[in-house]
């Protein structure tokens, strides 16, 4: 399944590049927790202080709740998501309580 996420920066250049650099060097430990739960590639693209997120998953291993509650299990992840909640701030349509938001699909053009 592929899911596309958005979440918004502090519209801090300093912070900005700040996260960039962050993200050249995530932490091993995570990438093994997304992999563990089925993520199978996750990209991230930027145009100024918002992101977008692109992940596929493992149809059979992945669900939203199974990686929040591995999250809530592994405090080096945990470590990880509070140190990048500095750099990060809710969209204006983001559901309370949450970070990334899923982006309703709207068109899709196929090889044919």
């Amino acid at each position: 399944m592929r899911y596309c996420l958005t979440l918004d920066l502090v519209d801090d250049d300093a912070l900005i590049t700040e996260y960039e650099q962050r993200h050249r060097e995530v932490w091993p430990e995570v990438e093994s927790h997304l992999r563990h739960c089925g993520v199978e590639r996750l990209e991230i693209f930027r145009l100024g202080s918002r992101l977008v997120m692109v992940m596929e998953t493992d149809d059979d291993r992945f669900s939203f709740d199974a990686m929040a509650a591995a999250e809530r299990d592994n405090p080096v992840v945990q470590r990880w998501e509070a140190a990048m909640w500095r750099y990060q701030r809710p969209t204006p349509w983001t559901e309370e309580n949450n970070k990334w938001q899923a982006m309703t699909p709207i068109y899709r053009l196929d090889a044919s």
